[in-house]
């Protein structure tokens, strides 16, 4: 049994934890802001960038999960857990614990998935949700939360650079990060535990929602070599608000080139078919992504995916109920011309961006 060290005890910082990347190769981190600061809303910055021969993978889950319908039209909590449509807002939500420890109020698992001899480049784990639904949760606990490595114990991480928080009429919501590339690294390959995401339960008309997702980007000489980059803010779209373009300064996109965008956003409803995010070089016209998880129009669908076979979560809830973590393939096009990728994510309901990733094949 992990042992943890729960919002009613005194948390350690994690292996003296910084926003400060040692360079690798190419690689370079952003730096930091003051610790335990918020900001309302955060420009979309590059957190990480490397040029080598590797990937980007992630690994996430929800913090909160619907407990009994409270709108007479909605399908029954198991179907929505099984992937039927349905949101947030139609439920009364309450916490996923799997850990079975006392002193944790929510905890769920993800696997981080590095093909054999690869090795770690740099790890970020971001967490977010919604403070105010039937409870009002406080914002000091925002910028700290538990992760456990594969066979390991909780160890309490807190947010290393500036506290995305954000108080609008229906919501009151925020992403925290920070890094752990020493702890993944060496941890490696595996299922993570991260628990006390400070989420709130219960239900109103926002929905409760929230979640987690560890990204890590490797190096590993069997693979292509590829533009790596994590970009991090926070920031609303829909509902009247702005359209986002996140320009990825240095991955270049070029006629042919194959690539993977991820996404980590908030409070997305599955079945409205009112989102996209779509790829292009800066100039030409935007493509719209999709996987098989993802229609689309319907990408802020309330999912957590990736290429390939499902990496394994517990839980693994087809539908999230506001929490998206998606990995996204492209292809630039015979009429791409080179030039930065940008990502295009646009809503016509409320929704929070807080990461946008890419893995691209550099093509000369």
């Amino acid at each position: 049994m992990r042992h943890s060290l729960g919002l009613r005890r005194v948390f350690v910082p994690l292996l003296a934890l910084t926003a400060c990347l040692t360079t690798h190769g190419t690689g370079a981190a952003a730096p930091p802001g003051p610790p335990g600061n918020e900001r309302s809303r955060l420009d979309f910055t590059q957190r990480f960038h490397a040029l080598q021969h590797g990937g980007i993978t992630s690994a996430a889950n929800s913090a909160i999960t619907c407990r009994r319908p409270v709108v007479r039209t909605a399908a029954s909590c198991a179907d929505v857990r099984e992937g039927k449509p349905g949101t947030n807002s139609d439920f009364d939500m309450f916490y996923i614990d799997v850990d079975k420890d006392p002193n944790t109020y929510n905890s769920s698992t993800g696997e981080v998935r590095l093909p054999p001899h690869s090795r770690v480049s740099y790890a970020r784990l971001y967490w977010g949700g919604n403070l105010r639904v039937g409870e009002q949760k406080p914002p000091k606990d925002n910028g700290r939360v538990l992760i456990a490595e594969p066979g390991g114990n909780y160890k309490a991480v807190r947010a290393d650079t500036l506290v995305g928080h954000r108080v609008t009429g229906d919501a009151d919501a925020f992403q925290a990060s920070a890094d752990v590339t020493e702890l993944v690294r060496g941890a490696g390959a595996g299922s993570y535990t991260v628990a006390q995401v400070n989420v709130a339960m219960g239900h109103s008309r926002a929905g409760a929602w929230g979640g987690w997702t560890l990204v890590v980007a490797y190096e590993n000489e069997a693979e292509p070599r590829r533009s790596l980059a994590v970009w991090d803010g926070f920031d609303r779209i829909g509902a009247g608000g702005p359209r986002h373009a996140v320009r990825l300064r240095d991955v270049p996109l070029a006629p042919g080139a194959e690539g993977q965008v991820g996404v980590v956003a908030y409070d997305g409803d599955r079945g409205l078919g009112r989102d996209t995010v779509s790829v292009s070089d800066g100039r030409g016209r935007p493509v719209p992504l999709s996987n098989a998880a993802n229609p689309e129009g319907d990408v802020l669908n309330s999912t957590i995916s990736g290429p390939g076979s499902p990496a394994r979560r517990e839980p693994a809830y087809a539908n999230t109920l506001g929490y998206d973590s998606d990995v996204l393939p492209f292809t630039g096009g015979p009429g791409t011309r080179r030039g930065d990728l940008t990502v295009h994510l646009a809503s016509q309901d409320p929704a929070w961006i807080g990461v946008v990733f890419a893995a691209v094949d550099v093509r000369r």
